[in-house]
């Protein structure tokens, strides 16, 4: 199966220097062990939750709601939704996802799957090494997300189980009520995706993404590998 298909890593690779969400701790590393003194070499890492390319469980936002350990693994396998804005966004840190997007979307392409991820291209993954375009000026967080409407639609009438986004998080930064996390998504249950790369080399429709992710018990959420696979 596999000599049938191109695997894409849609992970940022993960090291001290990975934008953070503004304020939070950037990943530490001690060496523990080094093969010349003492036979094998072994690190400890300290990680933030969510850092870098990592997932939100639903409790990220919802008191009492699904825990990163408990997100089934056969829920973590699904049909790739790609809808690009990266063009019609270009600079604009405060651009959304529009119902009209998807409407473009689906009159090029046809419906959106039942229980697919829906990942959105908006380009800032161009900026993911600099932390003042990737984020904004401090205290004024800019990049694009998904707009509150397009949201819905997706969840009540496409299904959607997950939502992924090339930038810091889901929400445009200017939304700072969060009202897709708090209002939308997690209180459905689906789980997000962010900081996501290399969106631009997957097809709209077609494509499936593997997560993997720590089953932290308790967990609000965990940096994740998240491979794509393209037929």
């Amino acid at each position: 199966m596999l000599n049938s298909v191109r695997v894409v890593d849609l992970t940022i690779p993960l090291s001290p220097d990975v934008v953070m969400w503004p304020g939070a701790p950037a990943p530490e590393v001690e060496t523990l062990g080094t093969v010349a003194h003492d036979g094998f070499f072994a690190r400890r890492v300290s990680l933030f939750e969510h850092t870098g390319t990592h997932i939100d469980a639903p409790c990220h936002f919802i008191d009492g709601a699904k825990t990163v350990d408990k997100i089934p693994a056969s829920e973590l396998v699904r049909q790739a939704v790609v809808i690009d804005i990266a063009a019609r966004i270009g600079n604009d840190g405060d651009g959304v996802l529009l119902l009209s997007d998807i409407q473009a979307f689906e009159a090029k392409n046809g419906p959106i799957p039942r229980d697919a991820a829906i990942l959105l291209r908006t380009g800032w993954e161009e900026f993911n090494t600099d932390s003042l375009r990737y984020a904004g000026e401090p205290g004024v967080l800019s990049y694009p997300g998904f707009g509150v409407e397009a949201a819905k639609f997706l969840v009540n009438e496409r299904g959607a189980v997950a939502f992924g986004i090339d930038t810091l998080g889901v929400d445009p930064g200017s939304a700072t009520t969060f009202p897709v996390h708090s209002q939308v998504t997690h209180p459905a249950g689906l789980w997000h995706l962010e900081n996501l790369q290399n969106l631009s080399q997957l097809p709209p429709l077609g494509a499936w993404i593997v997560v993997g992710v720590l089953p932290l018990v308790g967990g609000s959420g965990s940096p994740a590998r998240v491979i794509a696979l393209v037929p």
